[in-house]
């Protein structure tokens, strides 16, 4: 396998992180996160002017990339800024749309690409813990219409979408893969409420519930009962995004601390002189590294693989981040001492993003199950 990225993807990676690096600063991007809207509408059509969404879908839907390494090249570099507009949710909403979506839907595709419409995805709620088939939310039809009851957790900039992608259970039992069908749902539809909120690691997320929301037929993304299997491909290119984002984030953090040990003197030496931190340091990028390889062999078995192995090498890649950012996170504020929780100093924040990645769209222990399930199918 070929591990060096092509010419294109390399001039992706470099404007992106040079346009990061001078005009999405740490203070900037905490002035962004903490903001009442908790994402910048410029900056996010500014990114979009660069390309960076254009990068996440194939020619045939208005984008020039599309592959799971154009992917990780995009989300390793957002991960190094911290960046908080909503790019996730469009990833993951826009590769539903792309694999399913009638001709209407799809045409939509281009206000994904160039910025001017907010998506987000409605899945989980209170009580799923991460299983991707347990949907409570009900969608019942009624004549020409869907009846549309439930609630949504945690809902990714959810105040300000434009459009929500919301699973429902049509039939079958609460925890089956069959019987789930996906909604396109505008936000501002009769019935639908949003309590927004911040986010411990910056910017804005949402409960959303659905109290006898009227839909018609032209909502149903797909086929009305078949929804689970877009929905696992466009959450599992959704996970391959966040394990690539924890590797951009773990670099930076590396970095941080690399720096410091080589400053901060202690007797009059510097403190990654000592030997007992030279070997966790030393540790420490291996386990990076090991991170790297699996982001490498997931984004590898997007394209083309079969669903098992897809979805084994996303879970796997899942899992490893789980584990080894949270070390990450660890040990390079315990290399800082007590400076490094300080709410000033940005390592603080990487750290504080690495731990929350494991949390979403499923944690270690839940992809560590699931890698082990699907080997025994």
């Amino acid at each position: 396998m070929n591990f060096q990225h092509t010419e294109d993807r390399r001039m992706l990676a470099d404007s992106l992180n040079r346009f990061i690096s001078e005009q999405y600063g740490f203070e900037t991007r905490d002035r962004i996160a903490s903001s009442a809207q908790g994402f910048s509408t410029e900056l996010w059509g500014r990114f979009a002017e660069l390309g960076v969404t254009g990068a996440l879908f194939d020619e045939a839907n208005g984008g020039y990339g599309g592959g799971g390494f154009d992917i990780a090249v995009v989300f390793e570099s957002l991960g190094r800024g911290l960046v908080v507009e909503p790019f996730l949710d469009t990833l993951i909403v826009g590769r539903a749309i792309a694999r399913s979506g009638n001709d209407a839907q799809k045409a939509a595709l281009g206000e994904l690409i160039d910025g001017s419409r907010i998506v987000a995805l409605a899945h989980g709620e209170p009580d799923s813990h991460y299983e991707l088939a347990r949907v409570t939310t009900r969608a019942q039809k009624s004549g020409d219409a869907w009846q549309l009851n439930g609630a949504k957790a945690v809902v990714q900039q959810g105040e300000h979408a434009s459009w929500l992608l919301v699973s429902a259970r049509t039939s079958g039992a609460d925890d089956a893969d069959a019987g789930i069908t996906l909604f396109l749902v505008p936000r501002n539809a009769a019935g639908v409420s949003v309590r927004g909120y911040r986010k411990i690691d910056g910017g804005r997320a949402a409960e959303v519930t659905f109290d006898h929301v009227t839909l018609g037929d032209d909502a149903v993304l797909g086929i009305a009962d078949e929804g689970f299997a877009t929905l696992e491909y466009a959450v599992s290119c959704g996970v391959l995004a966040l394990c690539a984002e924890a590797l951009g984030a773990m670099d930076v953090a590396k970095d941080y601390t690399l720096d410091y040990l080589r400053t901060r003197k202690q007797f009059g030496v510097p403190i990654g002189s000592f030997q007992a931190l030279q070997h966790r340091m030393a540790d420490l990028l291996l386990e990076i590294e090991q991170a790297r390889s699996a982001v490498i062999n997931a984004a590898a078995a997007l394209d083309g693989a079969g669903r098992k192995v897809r979805e084994r090498a996303v879970s796997a890649a899942k899992y490893s981040i789980g584990r080894i950012g949270t070390r990450v996170a660890e040990e390079c504020i315990q290399l800082h001492g007590g400076i490094g929780m300080t709410w000033e100093l940005p390592l603080a924040h990487y750290a504080k993003r690495l731990v929350m990645i494991d949390h979403q769209l499923g944690d270690e222990d839940h992809h560590l199950e699931r890698f082990v399930a699907l080997g025994a199918e």
